[in-house]
């Protein structure tokens, strides 16, 4: 079996997650977070909806993590991103974190999106 190191070379990684927590590019976000190729931040949760609709031009879909199952998340959310031409893709979290960090690797356009387990 070969190895490769995978390379994140216009993105940063999500190195981890715990209760309530994501590790990204090496600094802890408490709570919520949303990553994406310039950098990751805290989120306010569906309600806030700017700073996802302020990468529209940068990304063509979210990674949305539910938290530690994958559940539906509320219409009003989906559909103002989907108005906005960002795809939505729903997934538990911990699978988000593993599918961002793929994705990333290969350079696609896309955020995660993610609620703590």
């Amino acid at each position: 079996m070969n190895l490769s190191e995978v390379v994140y070379a216009d993105a940063i990684p999500i190195e981890g997650y715990g209760p309530g927590f994501f590790r990204i590019g090496g600094e802890k976000i408490d709570g919520a977070a949303i990553i994406h190729a310039k950098g990751a931040r805290s989120w306010g949760g569906y309600e806030d909806l700017q700073p996802i609709l302020d990468l529209k031009d940068q990304i063509d879909f979210v990674l949305m993590g539910t938290g530690a199952n994958m559940v539906h998340v509320p219409k009003e959310f989906k559909t103002a991103l989907e108005e906005a031409g960002i795809g939505v893709e729903l997934m538990a979290s911990p699978s988000a974190c593993r599918t961002y960090n793929v994705l990333a690797s290969e350079g696609r356009r896309m955020a995660a999106v993610l609620l703590p387990v």
